[in-house]
């Protein structure tokens, strides 16, 4: 039986996993491990212990935090992070992004800067 706490953690690691276009073998290269110890870890079928934790936070670069914000026994996110944390759900939007940090930086602040003019004309 799964406990939702690590369910809630391993879909946060595969989010960051895949937001920064790693995949499970690469992973868990950097972590040293085996890839289907990911898989069992994104799916919550294994619980990730915390030093493995923190080394998995350290090859995605984010602080071990990450991996709990918005469970539910958080304080409610409020304000401009509130559509934040539901992009993490969007495929689409996640994919939106890879694609943005793919362009050079040059074009990728006239895309933004399009992108704000669009907006601010709708």
């Amino acid at each position: 039986m799964t406990h939702p706490v690590d369910v809630h953690v391993g879909k946060r690691i595969r989010h960051r996993r895949w937001m920064i276009g790693m995949t499970q073998q690469q992973l868990a290269d950097k972590v040293g491990i085996k890839f289907q110890q990911i898989q069992k870890y994104e799916t919550g079928m294994n619980r990730v212990s915390a030093s493995r934790l923190w080394d998995i936070a350290d090859a995605l670069e984010v602080p071990v935090s990450f991996f709990f914000e918005g469970l539910a026994g958080e304080a409610p996110v409020t304000g401009a992070a509130a559509p934040a944390a539901d992009l993490m759900a969007d495929k689409e939007a996640l994919a939106l992004v890879r694609s943005y940090y793919a362009i050079p930086e040059a074009q990728r602040r006239r895309l933004f800067e399009l992108a704000k003019v669009l907006s601010d004309a709708a």
